[in-house]
C-alpha cells in the first residue's frame, strides 16, 4: 500500500520541478501580469507568458519531441510552425493586409528613416562577435535590433537553429515593450519644441500607385535580394489583397483569422520553447543584453537622422517618426503619435509615423536576407 502511495507522489509534478522551471513560472506570470494589467502587447506578452508556464511544467512534456513509438508533445508539434520558418512568412502576410503604406508612398525621404532605424543590427552584430558568438550566431542575435519577432525567427532557423528560443523570445519581448522601452530615449534625443512640429499634410495616393507599389516592391527586391523574398513577398501580397479591392474576402481573411491564428501559435510556441535549462545561462543574458542595445541604438539612428534632415528642409520634420522606424508596426508609430500629443495635443504623427514604421518592416526583411546571404 505504501508503494503505492510513493508511485502516485512520484507521477505527481510538485515533486519533480526544479528552481529553474519555478523561475519560468514565475517570469510567465509577470508577462500575463504586464499584459492584462499594464496592457503591454498583451496579443504578444499574453500567450508568450502562458506558453512559458506550460513549457516549464514538470512532467507535462508538451515539448517533447517524438521518439521511436512515442508522439511528441502538442507544443513540439506546434513549434514546427517556427523551425520550419511558416509562421513569420504568414504573420508578414496578414500585417500586409492590415497596413496602409500611402504614407510611405506619398513621403518618401521616410525610407531613409526606416533604413537608419536598422542601425542596432549591425551593431549589435559586432557586439555579439566581440562576445565570441559565430558569425551566423552574431547576425541572428543583431536582426532583434530591428525590433521584428517574426524576422527575428525567421533568420534565427536558418543562421543559428541552436538559439532560436532565446531569441525568438528576447525579440518578441522587446517587440511588447515599445511603449517602455523608446519613449526615455526619444525624449532625451528631442527637445518639446521639436516634439511639437507638425508636418504638412500627406498627399493623397491614386489607387493605381497604391497596385503598382506591392508589385514593383517585390520584383525589386526579388531581383536583388532573393534571401528576403519569403516575407518581403508575402507582405506585399498581404499588402495587394487589400488594396486591389477585388478579393476583400482574402484581404479579411489575411488580416484578422489567419494572422490571429498564426500569432497564437508562434507566440505560444515561443513562450513554450522557454526552457529554464536554456534560459538561465550567460549566453541568454547575453543576446538580451545585445538585443535591447540593438534596439536603442535603432531608435536613436531613427531619431538622429530625422534632425539632421531638419537642418536642411527648415524644420519640417518631427523627429520623433524616427523612432518609428523599427520595425514594430504599428506600435513604434503609436508612441510617436503619443510623444507628439504630450507635447502638442493638436499634433497628429499617427500617418506620417507609418511611413518610416513600414519602410522599417521592408527594412529589416532586407537586412535579414543580406545577412543570410553573406553568412548562412
Amino acid at each position: 500500500m505504501l508503494s503505492q502511495i510513493f508511485e502516485v507522489l512520484g507521477d505527481i509534478g510538485v515533486v519533480h520541478i526544479t528552481a529553474g522551471q519555478g523561475g519560468m513560472l514565475l517570469i510567465g506570470l509577470i508577462l500575463i501580469y504586464l499584459a492584462i494589467t499594464k496592457k503591454f502587447e498583451p496579443l504578444l506578452l499574453l500567450p508568450i507568458g502562458f506558453g512559458m508556464i506550460l513549457g516549464n511544467l514538470p512532467l507535462a512534456d508538451l515539448m517533447q519531441a517524438p521518439a521511436e513509438g512515442v508522439r511528441g508533445g502538442l507544443m513540439w508539434y506546434l513549434y514546427q510552425g517556427v523551425d520550419l520558418a511558416i509562421f513569420p512568412p504568414l504573420i508578414f502576410l496578414g500585417i500586409g493586409a492590415m497596413t496602409d503604406f500611402s504614407p510611405l508612398m506619398a513621403n518618401p525621404f521616410t525610407v531613409l528613416l526606416g533604413a537608419a532605424a536598422q542601425a542596432g543590427i549591425f551593431t549589435s552584430f559586432a557586439g555579439a562577435m566581440y562576445l565570441g558568438f559565430t558569425p551566423p550566431q552574431a547576425g541572428a542575435i543583431g536582426i532583434i535590433g530591428g525590433a521584428d519577432g517574426p524576422t527575428a525567427v525567421f533568420l534565427s532557423t536558418f543562421l543559428a537553429p541552436e538559439l532560436l528560443g532565446p531569441i525568438a523570445v528576447a525579440a518578441h519581448s522587446y517587440m511588447a515593450l515599445v511603449p517602455v522601452i523608446q519613449p526615455p530615449i526619444a525624449r532625451l534625443l528631442t527637445t518639446k519644441r521639436e516634439r511639437s512640429i507638425i508636418m504638412p499634410k500627406l498627399r493623397p495616393i491614386p489607387k493605381t500607385e497604391r497596385i503598382m507599389f506591392p508589385i514593383v516592391i517585390t520584383i525589386l527586391v526579388g531581383l536583388i535580394i532573393p534571401q528576403a523574398v519569403p516575407l518581403v513577398g508575402m507582405l506585399m501580397l498581404g499588402n495587394l489583397l487589400k488594396e486591389s479591392g477585388v478579393v476583400d474576402r482574402l484581404a479579411k481573411a489575411a488580416a484578422n483569422e489567419l494572422i490571429n491564428i498564426v500569432t497564437i501559435f508562434l507566440a505560444l510556441t515561443v513562450g513554450a520553447s522557454a526552457s529554464a535549462e536554456r534560459f538561465f545561462t550567460v549566453e541568454f543574458l547575453s543576446i538580451l543584453g545585445l538585443g535591447l542595445a540593438a534596439f536603442a541604438v535603432s531608435t536613436a539612428a531613427g531619431v538622429l537622422l530625422a534632425k539632421v534632415a531638419n537642418l536642411f528642409n527648415g524644420g519640417k520634420i518631427n523627429p520623433l517618426i524616427g523612432a518609428a522606424g523599427v520595425s514594430a508596426v504599428p506600435q513604434a508609430a503609436r508612441v510617436a503619435q503619443q510623444l507628439g500629443r504630450e507635447a502638442d495635443p493638436n499634433n497628429y504623427l499617427l500617418m506620417h509615423a507609418m511611413g518610416p514604421n513600414v519602410a522599417g518592416v521592408i527594412g529589416s526583411a532586407v537586412a535579414a536576407g543580406v545577412l543570410w546571404s553573406l553568412l548562412g
